[in-house]
């Protein structure tokens, strides 16, 4: 194609698509007579289109001698001193950028042969080689600026600046079965706390363990027990959509009244993008010791009281109501008093303000270890990296939570992994966290493993190849060299699983 001698004197099926073997053999002999500008050697076959230039070489030495081939028409060549060039439109208020739009490396904004810009919007600028790349990944159909989106324009100059576009759809649109996943229907509880035995995942086709999903979004479920819904409830919306339309969902069917939309409504509706720049302070860290702290809140010396209400057995739902109060105050007493589904007030020995506190604080503890924000077996639980949880704050809940039980009396909190323990208070002090800490059948802890269990390098960076995508989120996509940089490469992941991407929950 890019040979100066050959054309396609043939139709498509003759020869090669085109081009006569007559005309094939005889360029060979041609170029056999020719010296490679860069290597020296014979058989030097492409040539500068400028007339006057007497450069040849072979095509991959002309892209080492930086050649520019434009892969259209008569597929010309020109050397580096006669290659097209682009010029820099730039208006006054105009700031050159400082990264490349595709890779978002950092990129010195001066044309050369290895830094190409748009012509239609000037303001971005590419790495030659991941300009290339996205070409031929998004082909003909899909090839445009990352910027400006525009087309025409940008694949004709890119043309001209030699970057061969193939004719095809985009690799993504060829992949099989790539949009497999939305022929899945989303079935899974998200309530906070799941009331149903069989997991959140259990669904019948009609009852109070049916999921019903989001009728705005979709991907969102809950079961109508879990969400205190009504038994032919069939419009239910999550809170994302609740709060994005500012509270007037109005397919929403909630039997508590507006104020009690959901478990996780937030407190405070606002256009702000980020709820949390409206979340509670912190108290401020006392210097007494911990027996001293919790001393000091003991409730018993206060004739104030707080009444907490639960329905059914949802004390999960009542405590998260409870420290959501504006006008929440653990230095008072605690009234318990549980209520049935009819809202009658039960009579039993739950009615003993005692026994009934006593019962409301153990079952707390019970739901909050089961809660979307811990994960893990059975009284070893690490933190849930949980988005909603984030949003509307429920860690910061749930640390109130744990705190009002140790409070007033509840069980003690006995069901935090050691790991857990180690990243709150950092006790044992200083203690690196091992791959033995992380939570058991987790995606990351899977990964991690097959890195850890490599016996070869080959191995191990067979292994890396297949988890690229988690390595590149965890900052260690690297190379290995050795099976000490692996363990110190599992080391990091450990650390950046357990601790980096929980920094948020952890603090609140």
């Amino acid at each position: 194609l890019t040979s100066c001698g050959v054309y396609q004197r043939g139709e498509e099926n003759e020869g090669v698509f085109g081009f006569l073997l007559d005309d094939i053999n005889q360029e060979i002999r041609r170029a056999a007579r020719l010296t490679c500008f860069g290597c020296k050697k014979k058989g030097a076959c492409i040539g500068c289109n400028v007339r006057s230039c007497r450069k040849v070489v072979h095509f991959p030495c002309g892209r080492k001698q930086k050649f520019i081939t434009q892969f259209t028409e008569m597929f010309p060549s020109y050397c580096q001193d006669h290659s097209p060039t682009q010029t820099l439109c730039v208006d006054s208020d105009f700031s050159l950028p400082q990264s490349c739009s595709i890779c978002l490396d950092s990129i010195d904004p001066v044309l050369s042969y290895s830094v190409l810009k748009c012509p239609s919007c000037h303001a971005s600028w590419f790495h030659r080689d991941c300009v290339q790349r996205q070409a031929h990944s998004a082909g003909l159909f899909f090839f445009r600026c990352t910027l400006c989106n525009n087309k025409e324009n940008f694949q004709k100059e890119m043309l001209r600046m030699g970057v061969y576009i193939p004719e095809r759809d985009a690799s993504w649109e060829l992949e099989p079965n790539a949009y497999s996943e939305l022929l899945e229907v989303y079935n899974r509880c998200d309530s906070a706390i799941c009331l149903c035995n069989n997991g959140r995942t259990h669904s019948v086709k009609k009852g109070w363990f049916e999921v019903i999903r989001c009728c705005l979004c979709g991907s969102r479920g809950t079961h109508r027990k879990c969400s205190s819904l009504k038994l032919d409830t069939s419009d239910w919306a999550c809170t994302d959509c609740i709060n994005a339309t500012d509270g007037k969902a109005s397919l929403v069917a909630s039997p508590q009244g507006s104020h009690k939309r959901s478990l996780l409504s937030k407190r405070h509706l606002s256009p702000m993008p980020s709820p949390l720049d409206y979340k509670r302070p912190c108290t401020r860290v006392r210097s007494e010791t911990p027996e001293k702290l919790l001393q000091s809140l003991l409730p018993h010396c206060y004739v104030a009281s707080t009444q907490v209400e639960v329905h059914g057995d949802q004390a999960l739902l009542a405590g998260l109501d409870l420290v959501r109060r504006a006008n929440f105050n653990p230095m008072h007493s605690l009234s318990v008093r549980f209520k049935d589904e009819q809202h009658t007030t039960i009579t039993s020995t739950l009615c003993d303000g005692d026994t009934a506190k006593t019962y409301f604080l153990k079952l707390l503890m019970q739901q909050i270890q089961n809660s979307v924000v811990f994960e893990g077996p059975s009284g070893s639980k690490n933190l849930a990296l949980d988005s909603q949880a984030l949003r509307e704050d429920l860690y910061f809940d749930i640390g109130s939570l744990l705190a009002l039980c140790l409070v007033y009396g509840g069980p003690p909190i006995g069901f935090f992994s050691h790991a857990l323990y180690q990243c709150l208070f950092n006790y044992p002090a200083n203690c690196p966290l091992t791959i033995n800490h992380m939570t058991p059948e987790t995606h990351f802890t899977r990964e991690v493993h097959r890195i850890a269990a490599a016996e070869s390098l080959d191995e191990v960076k067979e292994v890396m190849k297949g988890s690229w995508e988690y390595l590149e989120l965890a900052g260690c996509n690297r190379p290995v060299t050795s099976l000490e940089e692996r363990d110190a490469l599992v080391e990091d992941l450990v650390s950046f699983t357990m601790i980096t991407r929980m920094q948020l929950p952890l603090q609140r």
